[in-house]
Order: structure tokens, then sequence, then C-alpha cells
């Protein structure tokens, strides 16, 4: 990739689309109800991407890094109902992207899928993560969410596109006796 994506001596790839202050306001949250019926909370979010810079591991892994922070808040009251923090994460010579979430219901994962050089630019990237329990994109979670609302995998495709962003997310779970697809899908535009 050109000098576009090079920020301070560093090659962020296909993140470096992704860093500034982002919003948006047609978001919609599926989500299971303990009856078995689903909930829809359309929401409005924000999302803060910062560079971190460089991490290199062992001495034979760079990575360049991301972090984030979104909230989102329901349209019906303006509350927050959801706060993640994590990182974006470049490989460049494996063509590797990864995503780390942490939300404070003692739920942390790290997705990760690949990305050539030819798709993506400084304005524009198509970001697939997947992560699987067990897998080697792998979920923690405490005692209690594993017995009550285990997180089983999760996939997540993020589009960017100039100062649009769009992204589909689903959280594989069981909960409350049965599998439930709790799904996130959402446009943001850049703000700052």
């Amino acid at each position: 990739m050109s000098n576009e994506t090079m920020i301070d001596g560093i090659d962020f790839g296909p993140l470096v689309c992704l860093i500034g202050s982002w919003k948006g306001e047609k978001g919609m949250d599926v989500a299971p109800e303990a009856d078995g019926s689903n909930e829809d909370n359309p929401f409005w979010e924000t999302i803060d991407f910062s560079v971190v810079g460089d991490v290199t591991n062992a001495d034979k892994q760079t990575l360049a890094v991301v972090s984030y922070h979104q909230q989102v808040y329901r349209k019906s009251n303006d509350e927050k109902f959801h706060d993640q923090i994590g990182y974006w994460i470049w490989d460049k010579d494996a063509k590797t992207i990864m995503h780390t979430i942490s939300i404070p219901r003692g739920v942390t994962l790290v997705a990760g899928g690949s990305i050539a050089d030819d798709k993506f630019s400084a304005s524009s990237a198509l970001l697939k993560v997947e992560a699987e329990d067990g897998g080697d994109w792998g979920i923690a979670q405490s005692p209690f969410m594993r017995d009550n609302a285990k997180t089983t995998a999760y996939k997540m495709a993020m589009k960017v596109d100039g100062d649009k962003i769009s992204y589909s997310q689903t959280t594989f779970l069981d909960i409350y006796g049965r599998s439930f697809d709790h799904t996130d899908k959402s446009g943001l535009v850049k703000v700052s």
C-alpha cells in the first residue's frame, strides 16, 4: 500500500479510514426476551477511533493498533444501553485484521479475518471478522455469562466508504434455554 495509509511512519492499512469520531442515528438492535419473543431497539450511537501506534510481539510480529469506544443509546428515551471498548489491529505481513471487544457484562473476545492489499484504500475498506468459542479467534466470559447468556460465536462486517460506515454484526447466544442470533445493524457518518 502507498504512503496514504501511513501515520507517523506506521502503516495502518485498512484501519486508517476508521480514525476519527463517528455518529449514527439509524441503528437497530434485535435482542432476546425471556418469554421467547424478540425486543427491537432502534438506537443512535457514537464511536471514537484513536491511533494507538504500533506494537511488537516477541520481536517477530509488528501490529498497527487503533483503539475505539462505542456508546449506544435507545432512541425511545436516550438512555445508554451498551458501552464497548477495544481495538482494531492490523498485521500487515499476515494480511490479518483483528477486532477485540470488551463489554461490561463479563464478556471479551478477539475476532479475526484476512484482507488483501487490493481490497482497501485510505478512504474505504470492508472489514470482516469472526470468533468462535474454543476457536483460534476466541471468546472469554464470566461463569455467570457462560451459564446464563453464553456467547458461542460472533461475526461482523464493517464497510467504510469515505465519511460513512455501515456495519452488521451477529452475536450467537445460548440464552433463556434457546439459541438466539442477537443482531445489530447501523450506519454512521464521520463528525470529526
